[in-house]
């Protein structure tokens, strides 16, 4: 089973190599990821983070889901000193940096319900794979089309933090100016939840969230700082410099 749509302003891609799995399976995993898109963008004006944004929503009329969250938006910021934080001075509130990873990690775990355990779950370069070996990309941070390094998973998601695609959109909650000292933090861990916030978190960091990201449990990292230096952890499972099959980060 093979699907591609546009979902949360990027593509998503979904590769199933389990035999009989319904294509039900794939409608759920998009329908879902459609109804957080609709939920928690605080660029619509009637998702329940806009309106929990407005004050039209307490604390105690949140979703489950929404505080989950804002739990784990408060937990990075204290994490990281403040560098991480969805609601920065002057602006709404934002969970954006947390909701991708973590509806995705949800829509994964729909996949599983449905009986698959061998797949590729890619959201806009971050990804989520069951049942390898597969290989995924990192790509260069100066060098569009070129990887700096393939790594091969099992079973874990991997996702990477850099200004190439979106310009300097991460911003230091610290200075309110935007993040400096990373070219791309590239994280892997046993869900895209932790991958894509700690990810972020770390490159907010600057420099500094290298050593920060590689002490969070589970989390192994491939950086390039603004000197053009790679640093990653020893347990970082790179494969080799061949071109990646199913994705790139």
């Amino acid at each position: 089973m093979r699907r591609v749509e546009h979902v949360m302003g990027f593509p998503v891609s979904l590769r199933v190599d389990d035999e009989g799995i319904p294509e039900e399976a794939a409608d759920a995993v998009f329908a879902w990821l459609r109804e957080a898109d609709a939920r928690f963008s605080p660029f619509k004006p009637d998702s329940e983070v806009s309106r929990h944004d407005r004050g039209e929503l307490g604390h105690g009329e949140l979703s489950d889901d929404l505080a989950e969250v804002l739990d784990l938006c408060e937990h990075y910021r204290l994490a990281t000193g403040g560098a991480f934080d969805a609601r920065l001075s002057g602006r709404g509130l934002d969970p954006c940096a947390v909701v991708k990873g973590w509806s995705v990690q949800r829509a994964a775990e729909l996949l599983r319900a449905a009986g698959a355990t061998r797949f590729v779950l890619n959201a806009g370069g971050d990804v989520v794979v069951s049942g390898g070996p597969w290989r995924v990309g990192v790509r260069h941070p100066q060098h569009a089309g070129s990887l700096c390094a393939v790594l091969e998973l099992t079973d874990g998601a991997v996702a990477t933090s850099a200004p190439y695609e979106r310009g300097d959109h991460i911003i230091d909650g610290r200075t309110g100016r935007p993040a400096t000292g990373l070219l791309s933090m590239t994280v892997v861990a046993p869900s895209l939840t932790e991958a894509d916030s700690v990810a972020t978190a770390a490159f907010a960091m600057g420099a500094e969230g290298i050593e920060w990201a590689a002490a969070q449990g589970g989390c192994e990292v491939f950086a390039v700082d603004a000197a053009g230096q790679v640093l990653r952890t020893a347990g970082f499972p790179v494969a080799g410099e061949s071109s990646p099959a199913p994705g790139a980060a």
